[in-house]
């Protein structure tokens, strides 16, 4: 049996390390916003589409339900979403920005920035390093035959 490669040569320990980079790259920003970066990825997915429900914000983000609805409770708590039952199906709680939701975004358009400055990286480079880490993500999420 082979020794295991060292963690920097593998592709696992690489994403992971990277992921946690871009956290602390992000982390005094979203401090500055009252935010984590869970509820800044709740908030994106309701910039992207308002009036979501829970399971449909954490089928955006790839997360459990349950790992959403405290989140959601916390923006509410701080005045920037609103949960409300689903008239059509009580069982769906139905988020929306609040004014002060929809004002926040324009405070988070500089942490995208922040990461290309700090990576040092053109954006061809970006794109191309997103687009890679997506169809990894598709591949290794796609069900097995």
């Amino acid at each position: 049996m082979s020794a295991p490669l060292p963690l920097d040569q593998q592709l696992c320990f690489s994403v992971y390390s990277a992921s946690m980079a871009i956290g602390r790259a992000y982390k005094p920003m979203l401090d500055q916003l009252g935010l984590t970066y869970p509820q800044y990825l709740v908030l994106h997915a309701l910039w992207e589409e308002d009036g979501r429900t829970v399971g449909a914000i954490a089928d955006r983000l790839a997360l459990e339900s349950s790992t959403v609805t405290p989140l959601v409770k916390r923006l509410e708590a701080a005045g920037l979403v609103i949960r409300q039952r689903n008239p059509a199906d009580e069982r769906q709680v139905m988020v929306r920005l609040t004014d002060a939701g929809h004002a926040i975004r324009n405070r988070c358009g500089c942490l995208g920035e922040a990461l290309f400055e700090r990576s040092g990286m053109g954006e061809p480079q970006i794109i191309a390093l997103n687009r890679q880490v997506q169809a990894l993500r598709d591949a290794l999420s796609a069900p097995r035959s």
